[in-house]
């Protein structure tokens, strides 16, 4: 019984290693919602989807999250042909689940029933159920950007993003109870 466990353990682990995405990523597909929540951290393509998403009339809104991104991400969506009065701001946040907290009063004040989150893919998971978790009264969908998806294309950077997300999976269930499944 030890040994089927172990197996399966290191089967799990080396699924994990060479395809990520399996485990990663949660795409909803194409959706319509009330608003489109882009989160910091990433880079230009996480805007440049959410324009995307906002001129296909995924949604008629746009939510900036994250300190630091917020301005430059700003001018990316307005640069795009996003109004700047579809575009709202919320730029305390630092973490994937203050992204969730902060913007938690913002979305029921314009009393919104469901949401798109646009991140990266190894980061769409915990920022699903991060949104989930803390909201539970809003539906969210996830459309995540597809940076890098490509092994050829991985950077050390993007096998440390990787290797952390693994890491903050489980971090987020046991400190903040968070499950991701």
């Amino acid at each position: 019984m030890a040994l089927a466990a172990g197996i399966t353990i290191i089967a799990l682990a080396v699924v994990a290693i060479f395809f990520p995405k399996i485990f990663l990523c949660v795409d909803s597909g194409p959706v319509k919602a009330d608003i489109i929540i882009v989160l910091g951290g990433g880079a230009e393509d996480r805007p440049d989807f959410a324009a995307k998403l906002f001129h296909d009339h995924a949604a008629a809104k746009i939510l900036v999250s994250g300190a630091g991104d917020d301005e430059i991400y700003r001018s990316i969506l307005v640069k795009e042909g996003v109004p700047r009065g579809a575009i709202q701001m919320e730029p305390k946040s630092r973490t994937t689940r203050e992204n969730a907290e902060f913007c938690a009063p913002l979305l029921r004040r314009e009393q919104v029933q469901n949401a798109i989150i646009v991140t990266s893919w190894y980061h769409s998971r915990r920022a699903l159920r991060s949104f989930e978790h803390y909201i539970p009264d809003i539906k969210f969908y996830s459309r995540p950007t597809y940076f890098a998806v490509k092994r050829a294309n991985w950077s050390r950077m993007m096998i440390r993003r990787i290797f952390l997300e693994y890491l903050k999976l489980p971090g987020y269930w046991v400190r903040y109870g968070v499950c991701p499944f």
